[in-house]
């Protein structure tokens, strides 16, 4: 007999309709197991940050049920919000306090020694490069570095379920490596976490559950390889051996681009491998090809645009 993974969050008929008539979710339901690295899909106003602000209590729903490991947030507040470490999208601490008092001062919010959690932050702050800047006015810092902090201020509580909104906003490419990484070990070590990014190309690297939102629902939600064997269509750069004359292949969606380069869109059901060959027998040679997007952001916008 196969035994139910353990759920962090349990979502059920969710809405939420602001006073001024906006509904910002509609009949939402979600679950996310514990241990999953959950990526919350949708361009701004698709209801992300409504949903978040509810699950942190942050936000009043309108109706349905929302529970973080068992706990419901409307009759246990204070309990389901100790499960959580929150990074929201804006630096909300003071920037003239020390990074170690912020740290410091946020862990005896929810009970944490003082001396237990200099513990968790010097190993946290020495992971994430900021141990040197430990005593510096947060104000000192750069916006990579802030977005740092802040992740090692929710980290200092040890929560089961990190939850971050953007948390590579306007940082550098070699920073988001490194918090990619970082984050991926938390993850391995048995963290739940949600995030929420603009950056497809984050999300398929890191998530191995998916939720794509638009207007308050929820589109589709599995697997993220499992969404990405359900696209209807994938666009990919042919790059040839130079051809002439150009190929006719009824069968196939093609446009020529030059007489090097060929831009196909393969449907479902259609192979890669039979198109090339195809080519081979018109005397076509395929030297490489490329995605013009990665495909979550091919099954994104299949999804989102109107």
């Amino acid at each position: 007999m196969t035994t139910a993974p353990p759920i962090a969050v349990d979502i059920q008929g969710l809405h939420k309709i602001y006073q001024n008539r906006t509904v910002a979710l509609s009949k939402i339901d979600l679950t996310i197991e514990q241990g999953s690295f959950f990526g919350l899909l949708g361009p701004n106003g698709a209801g992300k940050s409504t949903l978040i602000g509810i699950l942190c209590g942050l936000i009043t729903k309108s109706a349905g049920t929302v529970r973080t490991f068992g706990i419901d947030v409307d009759t246990e507040p204070l309990a389901a919000r100790r499960f959580l470490g929150v990074v929201p999208q804006e630096f909300n601490f003071s920037i003239f306090e020390p990074c170690m008092q912020i740290i410091c001062n946020h862990a005896g919010y929810y009970g944490v020694p003082q001396g237990l959690a200099k513990e968790r932050a010097n190993i946290y702050l020495k992971k994430l490069g900021l141990w040197d800047k430990r005593n510096q006015p947060a104000g000192t810092l750069s916006g990579g570095l802030k977005r740092r902090l802040m992740i090692v201020r929710a980290l200092v509580v040890a929560p089961k379920l990190l939850i971050l909104d953007e948390p590579t906003a306007g940082v550098d490419i070699s920073i988001r490596h490194l918090l990619w990484e970082f984050l991926q070990e938390l993850n391995e070590q048995g963290l739940s976490i949600i995030l929420t990014t603009h950056y497809l190309e984050e999300a398929e690297k890191l998530c191995k559950h998916l939720a794509i939102m638009d207007k308050g629902e929820v589109l589709e939600t599995g697997p993220t390889t499992t969404l990405l064997d359900s696209l209807k269509q994938e666009t990919l750069l042919l790059f040839c051996q130079p051809f002439d004359p150009s190929p006719v292949l009824p069968d196939f969606d093609i446009s020529i681009v030059s007489n090097q380069q060929l831009k196909v869109r393969l449907g479902r059901g259609q192979a890669l491998g039979d198109l090339i060959l195809a080519l081979n027998q018109q005397n076509i040679r395929v030297i490489r090809t490329q995605n013009t997007a990665n495909r979550l952001e091919e099954l994104f916008l299949n999804l989102v645009t109107p």
